[in-house]
């Protein structure tokens, strides 16, 4: 049997949008998290972290420390646990808001994810995130007029094309020092984002209480 999704929920600003773990997920708090679960009454497969930021008490669950002097963020640890154990899809909760550091680093790890093959998003509380390498994603319907924007992250990417937005691009490069991609809008039908070489960060808003797409697909590779 396959395996499901890594739920990972950090301390950044969290939202319950899309957060539906099954009978095969994983559902890891990463240090703080725990704290966001805990009011929801949801109770983690693990906790890990240096436990520098959780305030609440954390009886019964399983935990792994980590020293507070360490080269990986809590998340980051979270996500090599979960890929250890055979896991490919991953939603990152509480992974923006707080420290801009923390929020670029998961920025990062996201994006490492595509690099590798792997399906990843960041669900914050008025925006979704997603991470794109060498091929194509694509997205159901959503509200028009929904803000879409694309930042390259790394080399410059190349043979952009965007296809269903009220700004298409057709197989152009996008400069990680010149943001070209920024809010775009949607038309209320799907769209697709695709790259032919490099990795790009994808920024969908998100109304009050929408859900995350659930029919979003994804090609690893484009011809």
């Amino acid at each position: 049997m396959s395996k499901g999704t890594a739920y990972i929920v950090g301390a950044g600003d969290f939202t319950a949008r899309g957060l539906v773990p099954g009978p095969r997920d994983l559902l890891i708090a990463a240090d703080g998290g725990y704290d966001s679960l805990r009011r929801l009454g949801i109770r983690p497969h693990l906790l890990l972290g240096d436990m520098d930021s959780i305030t609440g008490p954390a009886k019964g669950v399983a935990r792994l420390r980590f020293p507070p002097e360490k080269d990986l963020t809590d998340m980051a640890l979270a996500i090599r646990l979960a890929r250890a154990r055979g896991y490919r899809r991953f939603k990152l909760f509480g992974a923006t808001g707080g420290r801009m550091d923390h929020s670029l680093a998961n920025l990062q790890s996201l994006a490492g994810l595509a690099k590798e093959g792997l399906r990843g998003s960041i669900i914050a509380p008025e925006h979704s995130f997603y991470a794109l390498a060498n091929g194509a994603l694509r997205f159901p319907p959503v509200r028009a007029g929904t803000v879409v924007s694309v930042f390259c992250l790394g080399p410059r990417a190349e043979g952009v094309s965007i296809q269903g937005l009220k700004y298409p691009l057709d197989n152009v490069p996008l400069d990680p020092f010149v943001p070209l991609g920024v809010s775009n809008e949607t038309k209320g039908e799907a769209f697709c984002l695709s790259v032919r070489e490099g990795v790009l960060i994808v920024m969908l808003g998100v109304s009050p209480g929408q859900a995350p797409p659930k029919r979003l697909t994804c090609s690893s590779t484009i011809r």
